[in-house]
């Protein structure tokens, strides 16, 4: 790690002589001096709460936006992505471990004009905190957010929703779209598989819903988030909320410390059918065939975006179906 730039964190309190308590995420982490956050983030540095990795990036490049993935929100276009290292989850599957359990990952320190500035060099839409838990990141992020937004770009969070209301709440004007990973739809999952809690989860969705443009993702494992009963609640429950929210499945492959057996492509398929009973929109992710990742009109079936792997085919009246002219719900 490049060497850091020692930063008083938000959103802590002081609640005895040299111990603190960081209220950032739903952990609540009380720290005594020297001892660190479960996220291995913020560490209570002679009675303050400090943030290690202020404007440390372990990753940047410029991405499609359909990679976050964010289906619906400026479709064919490009984003600068950046992210940290540490997460407030362990989950058993993680995708990027080795940027998120890893505290000695090599990273480059970045200020938030840097960032502004290559965003602007590239010509892109705007910024993605992603790669890891941008919400650990939070006072970089939220400098880094309100910058871009006076430049008149938009800022994506690709996040896990674990966060307290209160500090999401002063962090939400400035987030133009989300993908928010919802791992499972019961607290025992959270709990055993990624030492966490459901509840703020679903919290941050409806708060973030009211504002911005949200997708929700799931990966699907077998025997462990992909029963029929908890697919119906999970979709029932996103379909009370909003049902033009996307919601990808994702297939699971075996990755860190779980190695179940691939997820079947016929229990996404299944998802998929179950979903698509309450919700207008629903995609498939880690597929080979093309077709899942189209866009259709939920009132006539037309094909609106194509998504082939090297291309995006528009066929839209800004937002509406230009077959029957439902509105579809697309930010571009």
């Amino acid at each position: 790690m490049s060497e850091a730039k020692i930063k008083e964190a938000k959103w802590y309190e002081k609640i005895s002589e040299g111990r603190v308590e960081c209220n950032l995420c739903p952990h609540n982490c009380k720290l005594n001096e020297e001892q660190t956050g479960v996220c291995g983030a913020r560490e209570n540095l002679n009675g303050k709460l400090i943030t290690k990795i202020y404007g440390q990036a372990s990753a940047m490049a410029i991405d499609p936006i359909e990679k976050k993935p964010l289906f619906h929100f400026y479709p064919d276009t490009d984003i600068l992505s950046i992210g940290t290292v540490g997460c407030n989850l362990s989950c058993k599957f993680c995708q990027n471990h080795h940027i998120a359990h890893d505290h000695q990952a090599k990273t480059n320190f970045l200020t938030p004009e840097q960032i502004v500035a290559a965003a602007k060099k590239h010509d892109v839409i705007g910024v993605a905190y992603t790669y890891s838990e941008p919400i650990i990141w939070f006072e970089y992020l939220l400098e880094t957010a309100k910058l871009v937004k006076e430049a008149g770009m938009k800022n994506v969070l690709v996040t896990n929703g674990v966060i307290n209301s209160k500090p999401f709440n002063e962090l939400l004007p400035y987030i133009d779209g989300f993908n928010i990973d919802l791992k499972a739809f019961t607290e025992k999952f959270y709990r055993n598989i990624c030492q966490g809690y459901l509840e703020p989860v679903k919290k941050t969705i409806r708060l973030a819903n009211k504002e911005a443009l949200v997708e929700v993702t799931t990966l699907l494992i077998p025997g462990l988030n992909d029963s029929k009963e908890e697919i119906e609640d999970l979709v029932r429950w996103l379909a009370e909320i909003e049902p033009n929210i996307p919601l990808h499945f994702s297939r699971y492959f075996p990755k860190y410390e779980l190695e179940i057996e691939i997820t079947p492509i016929e229990t996404l398929l299944k998802a998929k059918e179950l979903a698509e009973e309450k919700l207008n929109f629903v995609y498939l992710g880690n597929v080979q065939d093309s077709k899942y990742r189209n866009t259709y009109c939920y009132q006539c079936g037309e094909l609106l975006i194509e998504r082939d792997w090297s291309k995006v085919k528009l066929n839209l009246d800004e937002d509406l179906c230009p077959e029957c002219g439902v509105k579809i719900n697309i930010w571009n």
